[in-house]
């Protein structure tokens, strides 16, 4: 039965990343910023809602190791295996948007992240400073992009959807994201249980895995309809989400600790976070092509060989 959930799961995935890409598109044109801008917002928070509602539950009944290990997991799977999987398909152009505002944001909330961590714990307070540094990111995104669009006289082709419709669009997706993911999630955690392995083994590698199925599915459709920015924008924000959000929130309702092994996995998320920006650097031409896909892939399965190799030994 846990895989005929887990299909399902993918399954619904697979559609509602494509409804959320057509949605925001559309949402773009309206509120006439670009479509980078909302992939790494709302078409980002839709993808995060996994990650959130599982590092929420996890919390609340003593796993701080899956809360943790969802939100880690999930951004060395969004760099290593999503990005890497895409770039296969389809070559991406990288903006200069990507490399000077957003990939240096999520490098700074990732580190901050990291000086949190550092003690063993992520306190109410804690929380709050993360929250606040999403709420300032997502400001300046929209105000910059705007400005922009106003700026280059960029003409905006007509919406495929009303406003209205589109952001039903957005609500019907995310939902279908969160329980599609519900159900892959629940399914690979009984799975993986089956087979033996740590709490949080199974949660930066599964549960990481299925949590980022969303932002799979909605960065290969984007890739697929050729709208780039979305699929760069949605993987960055989607990340910037992860660190930002996820931990805030949960260290507001409930004080988090930090083992050791969870701070091994944040300094391999610093590391896949720093390659994509050398790997982003336009040396010869701005885009990510199918060689630095491979790379990036190869640094993911490096991870998961590492990650279990090592259980119990960090």
């Amino acid at each position: 039965m846990e895989y005929i959930f887990l299909l399902l799961g993918f399954a619904i995935l697979l559609i509602s990343g494509n409804m959320l890409v057509r949605a925001g598109v559309s949402l773009a044109t309206h509120l006439r910023v670009s479509t980078l801008a909302i992939g790494v917002t709302i078409v980002s928070l839709g993808t995060s809602a996994p990650e959130m509602v599982v590092s929420i539950s996890a919390v609340f009944k003593d796993l701080p190791d899956i809360a943790l290990g969802n939100v880690i997991g999930s951004n060395i799977s969004n760099i290593g295996l999503v990005l890497g999987l895409t770039v296969l398909i389809l070559p991406l152009p990288v903006g200069l948007s990507s490399i000077n505002r957003d990939w240096p944001f999520m490098m700074l909330s990732s580190l901050i992240f990291y000086l949190f961590a550092f003690n063993g714990i992520i306190s109410w307070i804690e929380g709050i400073v993360l929250l606040s540094l999403l709420t300032g990111y997502l400001y300046l995104t929209f105000r910059s992009s705007r400005r922009e669009m106003l700026v280059t006289g960029h003409r905006f082709e007509k919406a495929d959807y009303s406003i209205f419709l589109a952001i039903i669009m957005v609500v019907i997706s995310s939902a279908g994201l969160y329980f599609g993911a519900g159900w892959l999630v629940s399914s690979a955690e009984k799975i993986a249980t089956n087979l033996g392995v740590s709490e949080r083994v199974i949660a930066v590698t599964l549960i990481a895995f299925g949590t980022s199925v969303p932002e799979l599915a909605t960065s290969l459709a984007a890739a697929v309809k050729k709208e780039m920015s979305i699929t760069i924008g949605n993987i960055i924000g989607s990340n910037i989400f992860n660190i930002l959000a996820i931990p805030g929130i949960t260290g507001i309702l409930k004080r988090i600790t930090v083992s050791g092994e969870i701070l091994f996995d944040i300094h391999y998320m610093l590391g896949i976070s720093l390659l994509l920006f050398l790997l982003m650097i336009p040396f010869k031409n701005s885009k990510l092509n199918r060689k630095r896909g491979v790379f990036l892939l190869l640094s993911y399965a490096a991870y998961i060989f590492i990650v279990f190799s090592m259980q119990g030994k960090v």
